[in-house]
């Protein structure tokens, strides 16, 4: 049984409906405000470590344009994962996320690597090291304490709407945090008169980007791959399913990560006997108790009379018209069209449920019986055939 979230028309020309408002409206508001602290602290470090030979600030403040880059791609990325599902996109738009957190994890990776490669050049010319102005110094102390308070305040939100690109972009504001850290100690130490700390301090903030991004890229890719959920949650989901009245067991349990959702695949094993409805009621049941308890977008249960995972294959017994005719030729004259049979595929073999007509005689029914019996324990296709007498037809 397969179940899908509900699909959502909208024009182009609709106004846009978010799939979640509080979210998507926390999201962007967050994400402007760290796009206009961006915008500041990186022109302010630039220009200061320029004119004030800080190799370390001017470090920083490309880490700071980096993080107004990133926050304009979780602008995009924040509107365009929030759309509804449609007929292209049946699972939604969510995994847009995914890709603007390994778009900017890959942009960091490369920013770092190439920050920390230009510090280690200048560090092998001494020569060229240069006394830093104390102006500088007091730069870095300003954008430590703003990055640190961005980093707090988008990480609330963050864990407030569940969003993984808005974590990721929090945590990035965090190794600002550090990396401004750094650039003090690298420029007070300029400042004593240890001139080459100021380049050092460069090189590990390039070093800390790159760490920071690799981070994010691999976390991103094991999602895009369709990496499954940890151990302990898919413990939980499997303890929910087997809590499900009617169900059984439960095997060949699947998931996968969609942004700050997930994906579920499972096979629920449930009386054989039972009817198609009553299947799909425990079916349904068992999902809706998973979408109730766990962040997940959807579930799909699959129902099985038996494990499939150790029976036999049914698949090459013959379908339900062949086995009529077959029933029907072994039977022969005793056999009557107004029976209503019920089959069981079990193990490789077929079970039957042999509803007589009414009008079936006692002496009928003991042949029947005698036949049944011969063909259960003779036949390549039938296990058993049960005989009930039925007083009304369906």
């Amino acid at each position: 049984m397969k179940n899908h979230p509900h699909s959502h028309s909208h024009s182009k020309s609709a106004a846009f409906d978010p799939v979640d408002p509080v979210r998507y409206q926390a999201a962007r508001k967050s994400t402007w405000i760290s796009a206009v602290i961006n915008l500041f602290l990186s022109v302010l470090q630039i220009v200061v470590g320029f004119f004030g030979k800080s190799q370390a600030l001017m470090a920083d403040g490309l880490h700071s344009l980096s993080d107004l880059l990133s926050d304009v791609l979780v602008l995009y990325a924040n509107r365009h994962s929030s759309q509804h599902a449609d007929a292209e996109h049946p699972y939604g738009h969510a995994r847009i996320e995914t890709a603007a957190t390994l778009v900017l994890g890959v942009s960091l990776f490369l920013l770092g690597g190439a920050l920390l490669v230009v510090a280690g050049l200048r560090l092998q010319q001494p020569a060229q090291i240069q006394a830093v102005h104390p102006l500088a110094f007091w730069i870095a102390l300003l954008t430590l304490a703003a990055k640190e308070g961005l980093f707090r305040y988008l990480l609330a939100v963050a864990t407030q709407v569940r969003s993984q690109m808005l974590a990721a972009n929090a945590w990035h504001s965090r190794s600002d945090a550090f990396s401004s850290l750094v650039v003090v100690i690298g420029i007070g130490g300029n400042l004593l008169g240890y001139y080459f700390l100021d380049l050092i301090a460069a090189a590990i903030v390039g070093g800390m980007i790159a760490h920071m991004g690799g981070k994010f890229a691999f976390t991103a890719l094991s999602e895009l791959i369709d990496t499954g959920l940890d151990a302990k949650e898919v413990a939980a989901i499997r303890e929910t399913l087997l809590h499900s009245p009617g169900v059984l067991d439960v095997h060949d349990l699947r998931t996968r990560k969609m942004a700050n959702n997930a994906l579920v695949d499972a096979h629920i094993l449930v009386s054989p006997k039972i009817s198609v409805s009553e299947g799909h009621y425990i079916a349904e049941t068992a999902r809706l108790a998973v979408l109730a308890h766990h962040h997940v977008l959807d579930v799909m249960v699959h129902i099985d009379p038996e494990d499939d995972m150790q029976s036999h294959a049914n698949h090459a017994l013959p379908n339900r018209t062949a086995l009529l005719e077959h029933l029907a030729l072994a039977l022969g004259k005793h056999w009557s069209p107004e029976n209503r049979v019920v089959l069981h595929y079990l193990e490789g073999r077929v079970e039957v449920d042999l509803f007589l007509a009414p009008s079936t005689s006692q002496d009928e029914i003991n042949v029947l019986q005698q036949q049944c019996d011969e063909l259960g324990a003779n036949d390549i296709y039938f296990r058993a055939i049960h005989l009930h007498r039925s007083n009304a037809q369906k």
